[in-house]
């Protein structure tokens, strides 16, 4: 069924295409017609971070930013659901048109720029849906808020989802907010991390549970900074690391239609360059802490590679764009034996 919705989305404009699919998710789910896309997943438990995934394939942040359709995209059998990213206050996000298809290579450019209706309203929707399974919730920053005010911003979201998430992951990542891959450097990054540990506990101490933190990082480092952060993580005792965002790069879309947007660029073309930070990753933590494999997943073998490379557990974004559900259970298979 999904080849001939997916060709009606795409004669849409991307950014449309996407509410519409929302919508639509959320009118299946809410008369019990989600069956008519997505199948039952069995059961496949992994304990990550302390939690127990029902099973290791999740939905990456990006698609349902504010929370709108969490009860709608846990009925496609995803393992986890990762909503965001969310700022403190709202904010309208880059000029349009900001998100474009290749798919002559099954990819994506988007300059979203943290379009979100801010982190209260994010909490008001969690605490509507009825989905109860794990629930990660992704923190950034006002794209108006000075680098070097950033943590300000991460710690007032941390404050806020922290009762509501499973986990909390930190996006420091994203190409589309002026200056935020410069958290990624390391004074800037040991300091970040210094304070969300710190808050961390205090939290786990207010609410009487402790809600692990996953950092997000990017594809686009040279190995010495991938080893720097690995290290960074490790004496910080961050809980999860999420590899990887999307890419400046534009190497296998040249020429392409779209090709010179700027922004990230996700999907297929992204696949190899992820899987190969995870690699490294796993190679210098050492299974110190676990890794999150997401980029350019649009097969059950992609995902398959990604838990061999290190990850314990996937996320999927473009590749539902492109093969629909029916990646999810194809994913879940493919990983099953490793």
């Amino acid at each position: 069924m999904y080849p001939l919705l997916r060709t009606a989305l795409f004669r849409l404009d991307p950014e449309t295409a996407h509410h519409v699919t929302l919508q639509l998710l959320n009118f299946l789910q809410a008369t019990g017609l989600s069956g008519m896309v997505a199948g039952r997943i069995p059961d496949e438990p992994r304990t990550v971070m302390g939690l127990t995934f029902p099973n290791p394939v999740g939905l990456a942040a990006g698609l349902d930013k504010n929370g709108d359709c969490i009860n709608g995209l846990a009925a496609l059998g995803f393992g986890f659901i990762e909503v965001g990213t969310v700022t403190p206050q709202p904010q309208p996000g880059n000029p349009k048109p900001r998100l474009f298809r290749l798919p002559q290579v099954n990819a994506i450019i988007n300059r979203m720029g943290f379009n979100n209706a801010g982190v209260d309203r994010l909490i008001e929707n969690v605490k509507r849906a009825e989905y109860r399974g794990i629930l990660g919730i992704n923190i950034g920053k006002n794209a108006n808020t000075p680098i070097e005010k950033a943590a300000d911003d991460y710690l007032i979201c941390l404050r806020k989802v922290y009762a509501h998430a499973s986990y909390v992951a930190v996006n420091i990542s994203s190409p589309n907010t002026k200056n935020l891959r410069q958290l990624q450097g390391k004074d800037a990054l040991d300091g970040l991390l210094t304070q969300l540990k710190t808050e961390q506990q205090q939290l786990a101490e207010i609410h009487g549970k402790y809600v692990p933190i996953a950092l997000k990082i990017a594809p686009d480092m040279e190995s010495g900074q991938v080893i720097l952060i690995a290290q960074l993580l490790m004496r910080h005792r961050i809980d999860a690391v999420i590899a990887t965002n999307t890419t400046l790069s534009r190497e296998g879309v040249e020429n392409l239609p779209h090709a010179e947007e700027s922004g990230g660029l996700s999907g297929a073309p992204l696949r190899d360059k992820s899987t190969g930070v995870i690699r490294q990753l796993a190679a210098e933590l050492q299974g110190s802490l676990p890794i999150i494999g997401v980029g350019g997943i649009l097969s059950g073998t992609d995902a398959a590679d990604k838990i061999r490379a290190g990850a314990a557990l996937v996320q999927l974004y473009s590749g539902l764009i492109y093969r629909g559900p029916a990646l999810v259970a194809e994913s879940c298979a493919a990983t099953r034996a490793i």
